[in-house]
């Protein structure tokens, strides 16, 4: 059993979206426990779904209802029709109806090649040739989709009107995702071609056409700003600033008073203050840049002690994120690399905790093989560059609270690309 339970968890992780599930903390089990209730109307438990990915030391296999859950949620009826499905040391495949992912995730290589062999010969084949009680060959043709987007506006917030063509989907489950984050995922009429989406925030997403639990098409999709955009945050739709409640000639800062006067209350759950700007500079290749800029949490009272801050320059792929906190709670932190994320609950970002009595000056730039992280100028963590060509479209500074940026320089090269507030 443990090889198909491996292949069902890494369907499931595809499905997800959520990156590997070595680097998955508590709350990311908390909403798959909610998810997979809202879908299959079971409870599993967080320590049940923690014992079934490894997080925690047992001896007892999954119980059926545990299985059974987990085979629904991943699109099947329940343990024993995914078993049937399978073909784990043998030359059988998928029928194509199976919800099956375009492939498992690399460490479940060894158990699934033959499921992947299957996945490639009908890729490569584009139909499926078999034959009936009178020995005639039927071919079934491969469904085609069509996925395309377009913004309506500069600005924020941003309608998107999607066009799309999935009418010869064998399922009516029909969803237009706009993003890797599954709760933006609605569904859509297959018969129908076109859905507008609205997006309350800038960056460089991903957007997904998803038939049943397969993602059949994607692309890339910048949401810009119109110079410098402020943002409190606030559900369900944000805080807009206007230019003169947060830019002065010589830095980005917005008080206390102007949270409050739009009637956001600091306690005792404080807002994310969030200052953008994106698609207003030329792309700068990761490969080849160098970025600072001098940051300051200016607000740390009750439940804001941590100072929670991060420096994000966003890239057409996974972002730089440079995080921030008062020095005893960088165990929150999460620092992304434009390839993964790194926990502070399994990397140590001690560096990360500052003093934000004073300014701290951010930086971060590329070597030949590297990309390295520097707080007041100390070299403060270092990871590989990413294997493929990433490139830094816009920058953000986000704040527990509030807080205040200056002297922003984004270069290339030797070449200034962008620069504000120096």
């Amino acid at each position: 059993m443990g090889a198909e339970k491996e292949i069902l968890l890494g369907l499931i992780e595809q499905k997800l979206d959520w990156g590997t599930s070595d680097t998955w903390l508590t709350k990311d089990f908390e909403s798959l426990s909610q998810r997979i209730f809202d879908e299959t109307g079971v409870s599993l438990s967080v320590s049940t779904l923690r014992r079934v990915w490894g997080k925690v030391a047992s001896t007892h296999l999954p119980s059926g209802t545990t299985l059974d859950t987990l085979a629904k949620f991943a699109g099947f009826e329940d343990w024993r029709f995914f078993l049937k499905h399978q073909s784990v040391n043998t030359n059988k495949t998928i029928a194509s109806s199976s919800p099956v992912q375009p492939a498992p995730p690399l460490r479940y290589w060894k158990t699934a090649v033959p499921l992947l062999f299957g996945i490639v010969i009908l890729s490569l084949t584009g139909i499926i040739a078999f034959k009936n009680s009178k020995g005639r060959v039927k071919r079934l043709e491969v469904p085609t989709y069509r996925f395309s987007s377009k913004p309506l506006t500069h600005d924020l917030p941003n309608s998107v009107i999607f066009t799309y063509d999935a009418h010869s989907a064998s399922t009516d489950s029909v969803f237009i995702q706009q993003s890797w984050d599954v709760r933006t995922r609605t569904a859509v009429d297959k018969t129908l071609h076109e859905f507008t989406s609205i997006y309350y925030e800038p960056g460089f997403y991903q957007a997904k056409l998803i038939v049943g639990n397969k993602v059949v098409k994607e692309h890339p999709l910048l949401i810009p700003t119109n110079g410098w955009c402020g943002i409190i945050e606030n559900q369900p739709v944000p805080v807009y600033l206007k230019t003169s409640a947060f830019i002065s000639k010589i830095r980005i800062s917005l008080p206390l008073s102007s949270i409050t006067e739009n009637n956001i209350a600091l306690q005792p759950q404080p807002p994310m203050v969030k200052y953008f700007n994106v698609g207003n500079f030329e792309p700068v290749p990761v490969s080849g840049f160098s970025f600072s800029a001098d940051v300051k949490n200016e607000y740390s009272e009750g439940a804001a002690a941590c100072g929670m801050s991060y420096v994000v320059l966003i890239t057409d792929a996974v972002p730089i994120v440079i995080p921030l906190s008062a020095k005893g709670c960088v165990s929150e932190l999460n620092l992304f690399n434009a390839t993964n994320r790194v926990s502070g609950k399994t990397a140590d970002l001690s560096a990360f905790g500052v003093d934000f009595s004073d300014w701290v000056k951010v930086s971060c730039k590329s070597t030949a093989n590297s990309l390295r992280y520097f707080i007041n100028e100390r070299q403060v963590y270092e990871a590989p560059l990413p294997a493929k060509k990433v490139n830094i479209v816009g920058v953000g500074f986000l704040f527990q609270g509030t807080g205040s940026v200056k002297n922003i320089h984004l270069s290339k090269g030797d070449r200034t690309i962008f620069q504000a507030f120096k």
